[in-house]
C-alpha cells in the first residue's frame, strides 16, 4: 500500500518552472509577443487522437507592463474563432484575462519557460465546460516558441493542445 501511495504521489508531481532558470534565451512575453506571430496547432483527446487542427495569427502589442494578444483562429474544418487576451506583467509573473477565461490566468516565467494556469469556458455539444488548463511555453530562439497545454476536468486529463509559434 505504501509503494502504491508513493507511485500515485510521484505520478501527480509536476515540474516547477524554476527548474528552467538557467535556460536561454530568456523568455519575456512583452518582447516575444510584440508584433505578428503565426502559430500552428492541434488538439488531441485523452487517447491521443488528433481531433482539431488549426492556424492562429496573433496581433500583439505592449504598452509598459500591459499587453494585448488578439488571436485569430482558423480550424481545419472551416470554423473561425477570436480570443483577445489582456495581459499584465508583474516581475517574473503575469496575469491575463479573456472573454472565455473564468477569472484570470496566472503565470510565472523562469529562464526560457512560462507556466500558465487558468480555467477556459469551452463550448462542447451545446454546453459549456470549464476546463482546467496547465499551459507551458518554451522559447526555443528569438523567433520560435513551443507550447503544450494539458486540459483536465475534475482532475482527469481530457486532452492536450500542442502549438508551434513563429514570430514574423
Amino acid at each position: 500500500l505504501a509503494v502504491l501511495a508513493v507511485a500515485v504521489l510521484t505520478g501527480c508531481a509536476t515540474t516547477d518552472v524554476a527548474e528552467y532558470t538557467a535556460e536561454k534565451p530568456r523568455l519575456d512575453l512583452a518582447q516575444y509577443f510584440n508584433g505578428t506571430i503565426d502559430g500552428w496547432g492541434m488538439f488531441q483527446d485523452r487517447s491521443g487522437k488528433v481531433v482539431k487542427r488549426f492556424y492562429v495569427r496573433i496581433d500583439a502589442t505592449w504598452t509598459g507592463n500591459e499587453g494585448t494578444l488578439d488571436e485569430h483562429f482558423e480550424y481545419a474544418d472551416g470554423e473561425k474563432q477570436n480570443r483577445v487576451w489582456k495581459l499584465v506583467k508583474n516581475g517574473d509573473g503575469y496575469s491575463g484575462t479573456a472573454a472565455d477565461v473564468v477569472g484570470s490566468a496566472q503565470g510565472t516565467a523562469s529562464g526560457n519557460a512560462l507556466r500558465w494556469n487558468y480555467v477556459l469556458a469551452l463550448p462542447v455539444d451545446g454546453r459549456t465546460w470549464n476546463m482546467d488548463m496547465d499551459d507551458w511555453m518554451y522559447l526555443i530562439d528569438d523567433k520560435t516558441m513551443l507550447n503544450r497545454t494539458t486540459m483536465s476536468k475534475f482532475g482527469f486529463r481530457v486532452g492536450e493542445v500542442t502549438l508551434s509559434f513563429r514570430k514574423r
